[in-house]
């Protein structure tokens, strides 16, 4: 079947279709040994020899891994200032990416891969993709505080998206919620929290889409299945 040029890149891992496009146009591709420099050019990856900057190309194999990050982790691939990484906890071969971000102090549930397609499904804020938290703040809030959080509140110049906010249990100085984001911005339920002065104690991610931890224990993690892998791409 025929591919277009640049997604194939893309699925290769050599980079985004965008930086792609720019590889092609900068006439650093080779196709069958000629220079090609036409986007939207189609090839045929079971028969076509695919060069980029003299070195010969091939699709990647896939992997998707859960991960039960524990609080110290930092979700990032490299960071001289980290002591230690999320992807110290699966296997290094191949090379994978957190999808989104749990901050250091954080919990949870995080899914790594190498697929730029499920990354996006995941992370990008158009697909709306649920995520859902269990947050121990301080104090009790307000239930005008919580209808506040639901409906979406300012934080600096962003508007948040409305937010579902379920109360667990309440204890003397302190309450537990059940919170499900649609979107991701940076350490977003923290910030939502402290803007009614609600310090945030314990994050904790327990679901992205119809992925749960299920028994994973702190720093263990497991392979998706493809029936997995298939609901998340939405197919």
């Amino acid at each position: 079947m025929l591919e277009r040029l640049q997604k194939y890149l893309s699925r290769c891992g050599v980079a985004s279709r965008r930086q792609s496009e720019k590889l092609i146009l900068a006439g650093l591709v080779k196709v069958n040994g000629k220079i090609v420099k036409k986007l939207g050019t189609k090839i045929d990856p079971d028969k076509d020899r695919v060069i980029v900057n003299d070195s010969s190309i091939s699709p990647r194999r896939l992997v998707y891994y859960v991960v039960y990050k524990p609080k110290g982790y930092t979700c990032t691939v490299s960071d001289i200032h980290a002591d230690k990484l999320v992807t110290e906890l699966v296997p290094k071969d191949p090379k994978v990416y957190p999808v989104g971000r749990l901050d250091k102090n954080s919990e949870g549930l995080l899914l790594l891969t190498n697929d730029g397609t499920l990354t996006q499904k995941i992370a990008h804020p158009s697909f709306e993709c649920e995520k859902e938290y269990e947050v121990l703040v301080s104090g009790k809030p307000s239930e005008l505080t919580i209808r506040y959080l639901q409906k979406g509140t300012k934080l600096g110049e962003y508007q948040t998206k409305p937010a579902t906010i379920k109360l667990i249990k309440s204890f003397s100085n302190t309450t537990l919620y059940r919170v499900i984001l649609k979107e991701g911005k940076k350490r977003q339920i923290r910030r939502m929290f402290d803007k009614f002065h609600h310090d945030v104690l314990k994050l904790k991610r327990v679901r992205i889409k119809n992925l749960t931890l299920d028994n994973l224990k702190e720093g263990e993690y497991r392979k998706l299945s493809p029936n997995e892998v298939t609901k998340l791409l939405g197919s």
